[in-house]
């Protein structure tokens, strides 16, 4: 066994074209990559740091055994000068030199201290004892070995694997010591980069092929359908994918055929909606004046009284149609309306809003039934108007008991409107919500309900209808969220 072997290995090299970058755009794929070589450099870092106080330990107790050993060698082979039992001079210096150590001693049972170590300094500034070292105190002994500026002296106690009950101390310059821990810690170092850049760019490869392209193809699609969904061309084909990307395709597939037969159909309904208003414009003002030649009738005093009732009823026919008319132009004019949201007492709108319908439906009695404690966040005048829709439509539906009361489910406020009108058929609960197709009695614009939700829905409330049936009907208005 050769005791002087040096504790030195090839270093490993890098190309330093390994980490070279083209010059592209910070994307996501770039990220990933950066990302996952440092979080590769960290985990290396938490190993390298516990490895070079292994490093260090397996280098003292190295130089231990080799202590034990040149001890052994001595003592068996003196030499010719040299009485029997004695160490010869010449041979002891040339192993301690070989060993790179400066002196040591040896405690063996039963047997007294033996010392060598002629060059051994009278004072030893620091002093380490490897038996039952904790790992803590380790790692510390190896850091402060690397970054101490000048190299001393330094002792250390162990035992010798060849023998455990043999202790022995060895005295040897740190120096050494502190290049061989250098030496080992560019060699880990150069792995540690080898290892992170070659894992990065395995794990970018496979994100690469696995989600940022199947991504980066999600994104096209939807950036050129946006530019003109009309266009069949720009809707995804999806791959033969089972994994989410796939689900993703099939889902922004049929979204994209779906959103395009709803543009398409909304282009249509479009041109007929302006004719519609323009046919109402214009049938309004014919109307108008159709009802001032029957109000002039109505009111002439040479007019037959049979001829005055049959003049009353056109009155009226004629009322409703310029109410239609009217209807249908503020509802294809107004648009969607704008939330002005602030704190609101429940009780108090409520109470507003029964005073201001009361007078208006006689026949119909408003009951207000909740705390006066309630407040919420919303707009004033759009739940005004949902709810005058609601309390209208009960009328029209014969009620005489209109019943408002407040319901806490969940994290959701509902207010909920109940009366005892005569029910909604089930044509009109079909298209409850339908502009123009779920009106419940003849002649109405089926406007009420599409507003009131409208109204709420602005302000991140909703309604819903409960049940509906002879004995009355139940709407849930949801509160709008603060």
């Amino acid at each position: 066994m050769d005791i002087a072997t040096k504790q030195n290995a090839p270093t490993l090299t890098v190309p330093t074209n390994a980490t070279a970058r083209p010059k592209f755009s910070f994307g996501l794929s770039w990220r990933l990559l950066v990302l996952t070589a440092i979080f590769v450099m960290l985990a290396e870092i938490f190993i390298l740091v516990p490895s070079l106080a292994r490093f260090r330990v397996d280098y003292l107790e190295a130089k231990i055994d080799a202590a034990h050993l040149i001890m052994s060698a001595l003592e068996a082979a003196p030499g010719q000068r040299s009485p029997p039992g004695q160490i010869d001079p010449k041979l002891r210096d040339r192993l301690l030199d070989q060993a790179d150590m400066l002196g040591l001693t040896i405690l063996r049972p039963n047997m007294p201290p033996r010392t060598l170590g002629p060059r051994m300094p009278p004072r030893i500034p620091k002093l380490f004892d490897l038996r039952g070292a904790m790992v803590w105190s380790l790692v510390m002994d190896a850091i402060e070995t690397m970054i101490t500026p000048t190299p001393v002296v330094m002792g250390v106690t162990g035992l010798s694997k060849a023998d455990p009950r043999v202790v022995v101390e060895v005295v040897l310059e740190e120096k050494p010591l502190c290049e061989a821990l250098w030496d080992y810690f560019r060699r880990i170092l150069a792995l540690s980069v080898f290892i992170s850049i070659t894992t990065a760019a395995l794990v970018y490869a496979s994100l690469q092929w696995l989600a940022v392209r199947p991504l980066q193809r999600l994104t096209a699609s939807i950036t050129a359908f946006q530019n003109d969904p009309e266009d069949p061309r720009r809707v995804i084909t999806p791959e033969s994918r089972s994994d989410e990307f796939g689900t993703a395709e099939q889902a922004l597939s049929e979204m994209q055929h779906q959103l395009r037969a709803a543009l398409l159909e909304q282009e249509r309904l479009a041109g007929v909606g302006t004719a519609v208003t323009k046919i109402s414009h214009d049938l309004k003002n014919i109307l108008a004046t159709a009802q001032l030649e029957s109000d002039r009738l109505e009111a002439s005093p040479n007019v037959d009284p049979e001829v005055k009732h049959i003049t009353s009823g056109i009155v009226r026919a004629i009322d409703r149609a310029i109410r239609l008319s009217a209807n249908t132009i503020r509802f294809a004019k107004e648009g969607l309306p704008q939330a002005r949201k602030q704190q609101l007492s429940l009780r108090a709108m409520l109470d507003d809003v029964r005073n201001g319908l009361q007078s208006a439906l006689p026949a119909t009695n408003i009951m207000v039934d909740l705390p006066n404690d309630l407040l919420f966040s919303g707009d004033s005048e759009l739940l005004h108007r949902a709810l005058e829709n609601l309390i209208r439509n009960a009328a029209e539906a014969s009620a005489t008991t209109v019943t408002l009361s407040y319901v806490r489910e969940g994290t959701d406020d509902w207010l909920i409107v109940a009366d005892n009108g005569s029910g909604m058929p089930k044509r009109a609960q079909d298209h409850l919500f339908a502009p123009f197709s779920g009106s419940a009695k003849s002649g109405g614009t089926g406007l009420g309900l599409p507003i009131a939700r409208e109204a709420l829905r602005v302000q991140g409330g909703d309604i819903i209808l409960r049940t509906t049936s002879e004995a009355g009907t139940t709407f849930a208005v949801r509160l709008p969220a603060a």
